[in-house]
C-alpha cells in the first residue's frame, strides 16, 4: 500500500456492511486512528485484524499529529470513527488537514454515512439539504441552534445524542410547529 493516510467508513450498527475495500485497507494499514479503541475492537476481532491502534479525540488531537507526523509519509495509515464515514462531526480534521500541508497522499474508502442513511429513510425531500452538525447540550443554546433552521427551506439534518431526543423534539416543536420532521 502506499504510504498516507486512508480515511475508511466502518459500519453503522451491523458489522456485516462493511465493503471488501475496506477491510482489505485497514488488514493492510500499519496503524489505525479511531475514536474508541474498545468500540473498535469489536469490529476487528470480527475481522481477525490485530493491529497498534490509537485513540484520537479533540482533546488529544495534536499529541496524535505529533506522534503519526514522525511515519505518516512512510506508512499506511488509517484514520476510522466508532460508527460511519470519519470527519462528519467526528475528531480528525486537523489530522487530515497535518496530512494535506505535508503533502501527504490522503484518500478515502468511502461506505456508510449516517446523514445519508437518514435522509434515505426519512421520507423528506433528498435532493438539496443542509447538513448541521450535533445540538448543543444547554437549552438555551438550543434555541439559539435552532433559530436559523426556523428559516431553511431546505431538508436539515442535524445529530442528536440519544438521551436529548425528547428535549430537542420539545424545542423543536416550539420553534419550528409546522415542519416536517423524521428521527433516524
Amino acid at each position: 500500500m502506499k504510504p498516507g493516510l486512508y480515511i475508511v467508513a466502518t459500519p453503522i450498527g451491523n458489522l456485516e456492511d462493511i465493503s471488501n475495500r475496506s477491510k482489505e485497507t485497514l488488514k493492510n494499514v500499519e496503524i489505525i486512528i479511531c475514536e474508541n479503541p474498545k468500540h473498535s475492537l469489536k469490529l476487528f476481532t470480527k475481522l481477525g485484524i490485530k493491529k497498534k491502534l490509537y485513540s484520537l479525540h479533540d482533546h488529544n488531537e495534536n499529541k496524535i499529529i505529533q506522534q503519526i507526523a514522525k511515519f505518516a509519509d512512510k506508512k499506511p495509515i488509517a484514520l476510522i470513527s466508532d460508527a460511519g464515514s470519519p470527519l462528519i462531526s467526528d475528531p480528525g480534521y486537523k489530522l487530515l488537514r497535518q496530512c494535506i500541508k505535508e503533502n501527504i497522499f490522503v484518500t478515502t474508502v468511502p461506505g456508510a454515512s449516517s446523514v445519508i442513511s437518514a435522509l434515505q429513510l426519512s421520507g423528506l425531500p433528498v435532493n438539496d439539504f443542509v447538513f448541521v452538525g450535533f445540538v448543543p447540550k444547554s437549552k438555551k443554546k438550543l434555541f439559539d441552534f435552532l433559530k436559523p433552521i426556523t428559516n431553511e427551506q431546505k431538508t436539515v439534518v442535524l445529530f442528536v445524542s440519544s438521551h436529548k431526543i425528547a428535549q430537542t423534539l420539545t424545542a423543536m416543536s416550539e420553534m419550528l410547529p409546522d415542519r416536517k420532521i423524521s428521527v433516524c
